[in-house]
């Protein structure tokens, strides 16, 4: 009776082990695709190997996929979502862990962007020189 009841409480323990470290296994590809993909879409990377990369795709379809951080974080997440899935099988699971990793990476990118509201485009009126030299500009804003 002693023994069946320690299996009971190891296999138990053993379970919620497994459990926790699928949860950490989440986070953690949920943190790489942001990661890559904020690299990809968001930066020139180091020595702008990014920015070199992204220049010669240009207006291709690899080159646009580039430059919208919610397509790009699909495909990032597709490699790391079959890895959670442990396999391709199980399409529900797949398409599951995909779209979950996805939209995580979204959520980080809406937590971490910088609003550019605080600094309004504005459009210059007249500017009166001198000789060559600049001497006023009168600017406004586009939103009055």
């Amino acid at each position: 009776m002693n023994g069946s009841m320690n299996e009971a409480i190891n296999e138990s323990l053993n379970q919620s082990i497994n459990q926790s470290g699928t949860i950490w296994r989440f986070c953690l590809a949920a943190l790489a695709v942001w990661r890559m993909t904020h690299l990809l879409a968001e930066e020139d990377g180091p020595w702008d190997a990014i920015a070199n990369l992204r220049a010669r795709l240009g207006a291709s379809i690899f080159g646009r996929l580039m430059d919208c951080f919610y397509c790009l974080s699909l495909w990032i997440s597709l490699p790391l979502a079959v890895w959670l899935n442990g396999g391709w099988a199980g399409i529900i699971g797949l398409i599951v862990h995909w779209l979950a990793l996805s939209g995580t990476a979204c959520l980080f990118q809406r937590m971490t962007e910088t609003s550019t509201a605080a600094f309004p485009k504005v459009e210059t009126i007249a500017i009166e020189t001198i000789e060559g030299d600049q001497l006023c500009a009168v600017v406004r804003s586009e939103a009055h």
